[in-house]
């Protein structure tokens, strides 16, 4: 079994904040905790229990396995991007505009997340 490494864990959580624009405060509400223990837990210097890890999950609407060991799960908008190719072919061309224009613009603001923490923004 992997042993899991806080900081690393922490840092995740902390690039998946920053990507949404959240400020620690934003976060640590949506949890229900103090934005100093959150501090905590971005940093790696304290364990928290598996009640707010799971709060963190759902507040970031991310999967556990990506904030634990950094694996990624196709997000909905990639899915969501192949039902717009579906419709294509099956020829529901306004429906499949319609959804491509959301796809590529939540696509584009995720990109650029993306580059931000690359960045080290």
């Amino acid at each position: 079994m992997r042993e899991l490494d806080y900081g690393k864990m922490g840092l995740r959580i902390r690039q998946v904040r920053k990507a949404k624009g959240w400020s620690q405060d934003e976060l640590a509400k949506k949890c229900g905790i103090s934005m100093s223990f959150l501090g905590h837990i971005e940093r790696g210097t304290r364990v928290m229990s598996m009640e707010t890890f799971v709060a963190i999950c759902e507040a970031l609407d991310t999967g556990s396995d990506e904030l634990l060991w950094g694996v990624a799960h196709p997000s909905r908008v990639v899915l969501d991007m192949w039902g717009t190719l579906e419709d294509e072919e099956d020829g529901n061309t306004e429906q499949a505009n319609g959804k491509q224009a959301d796809s590529f613009a939540m696509y584009v603001k995720i990109m650029k997340s993306v580059a931000e923490i690359m960045n080290g923004a």
